[in-house]
């Protein structure tokens, strides 16, 4: 019932299923109006055009049995049966009649039929269990039937108008399919497009061809998406100069530094700055990088894990207990990947330690999940509130009053999730229920990317 649930809701939902569906009720409707009004205009004159052929039968048939030769009347029955179809009986008291079938045109034709022959005349469906059109007729005071192949008399039957009226709603129904997806392609198109920036990607221009509406739209998102690659990239350049700009006078107060002669607690501690600095401005140059698609291949992601869980073990003040399922490879790029997974251990340490110890607990742990490998990353801090997780993946952010003050420019998490989008992955963060940040990754494993 679910997944029926969930079909259903995709088919009210897609635009191509819902222009489609409001194309072929109309169509459908409008089918079936017309042939309800024709079959109701067209009984009358129908009707009467078969009663004026009837009457000329019956009336021709008549003239010729009476004007006939005695003896050359069984000739003339044998002609008309044969090269006609119409053939001649004699009504008898103890004939077995059943009344013709119920129709719309048939009162009209009876009605007409009388009003020429006489209102003596009859009417069957069968005779003695013999199937046709059945109109009785005299001659001088002899009474006799003549029969027809009601195939001359109804014409269209309802079999055929259904087979007729199916074959256009089959037809229309392909012709709405054509419509509706001329309708929806330029909309696919951008959609597309949209989930392609979305996830950091510069997406192909859209075509400026076709309708006016259609042309105007395609043209303003490819202007946008011009503006907003030549935004990207003007900021990477102003960033890149800015940071390659400071690391000169860096170097060259490091080089002062060491050269002066200052007491060790104070060369240790203008040191320290200047590395923070120089690590700052490398967040800079990092995040200023181009989101281009990343050329991608299999990477042993259980390798991986374990080398950042040991190098970060070896720190004194971080303790890493580690879960990570073995044999997981995953498409990205190795050292792009490291860099994610070395940045995430960095925020919790810095902003993750144990209440009341001087200390960073962070469990790290990898499992496939179907045709992909979930990474998380969780501390025993304090945590983030609810309404702020969301900023903390912003440029620029760090929540110091939720998480303990720390130094760096709020970039790690943002570029996590920068990479992280080029490699078709998803980033998501919340809190444990028992305290502390969880941050966890998802990534396509070997072969599921198309």
């Amino acid at each position: 019932m679910p997944l029926l649930g969930k079909r259903l809701n995709w088919l009210k939902s897609g635009l191509f299923w819902r222009t489609f569906f409001l194309l072929a009720f109309l169509i459908a409707a409008s089918i079936l109006a017309w042939v309800a009004s024709f079959r109701i205009v067209e009984r009358t004159p129908r009707a009467q055009q078969m009663a004026a052929q009837v009457i000329s039968i019956v009336t021709i048939t008549r003239a010729a049995l009476t004007h006939s030769a005695p003896d050359l009347r069984r000739e003339l029955l044998f002609d008309l049966a044969s090269n006609e179809g119409i053939r001649i009986y004699p009504l008898e008291k103890t004939d077995v009649v059943e009344p013709p079938p119920e129709s719309g045109w048939m009162p009209v034709l009876e009605s007409n039929v009388k009003a020429r022959l006489g209102d003596d005349t009859k009417f069957a469906g069968k005779v003695n269990d013999v199937a046709g059109f059945w109109v009785s007729f005299k001659i001088d005071d002899d009474e006799y039937w003549l029969r027809l192949d009601r195939e001359r008399i109804e014409g269209v039957s309802s079999i055929q108008w259904l087979g007729l009226g199916t074959t256009t709603l089959v037809l229309s129904l392909l012709g709405a399919v054509f419509i509706s997806r001329l309708i929806n392609q330029p909309l696919a198109r951008i959609t597309a497009a949209t989930r392609a920036i979305a996830k950091g990607l510069k997406p192909d221009p859209l075509p400026e061809k076709g309708p006016t509406e259609i042309k105007e739209a395609n043209r303003s998102f490819n202007q946008m998406v011009a503006d907003l690659h030549r935004v990207e990239s003007d900021r990477a350049v102003i960033l890149a100069g800015i940071s390659h700009d400071l690391r000169t006078p860096l170097a060259r107060m490091q080089l002062e530094v060491e050269m002066a002669h200052l007491p060790d607690d104070a060369r240790d501690g203008m040191q320290s700055d200047l590395a923070q600095m120089d690590a700052i401005i490398g967040q800079f140059l990092e995040f200023a990088k181009p989101t281009e698609k990343a050329q991608l291949a299999s990477v042993n992601l259980t390798d991986l894990l374990n080398d950042c869980a040991r190098e970060a073990g070896r720190l004194s003040d971080v303790s890493i207990s580690s879960d990570i399922a073995r044999n997981v490879n995953v498409f990205g790029n190795a050292t792009d990947l490291k860099r994610v997974f070395n940045n995430v251990i960095e925020n919790a340490r810095r902003y993750g330690k144990t209440a009341e110890k001087n200390l960073t607990e962070i469990d790290i742990a990898c499992r496939t999940e179907g045709d992909h490998a979930v990474i998380e990353f969780s501390d025993h801090g304090a945590g983030v509130p609810d309404a702020e997780i969301e900023r903390l993946l912003r440029p620029f952010t760090r929540l110091d009053t939720a998480r303990g003050q720390a130094n760096g420019a709020g970039l790690g998490l943002a570029i996590v999730e920068r990479i992280i989008k080029r490699h078709h992955g998803i980033l998501k963060l919340s809190n444990r229920p028992q305290g502390g940040l969880r941050i966890r990754i998802q990534l396509p494993i070997t072969g599921t990317i198309a």
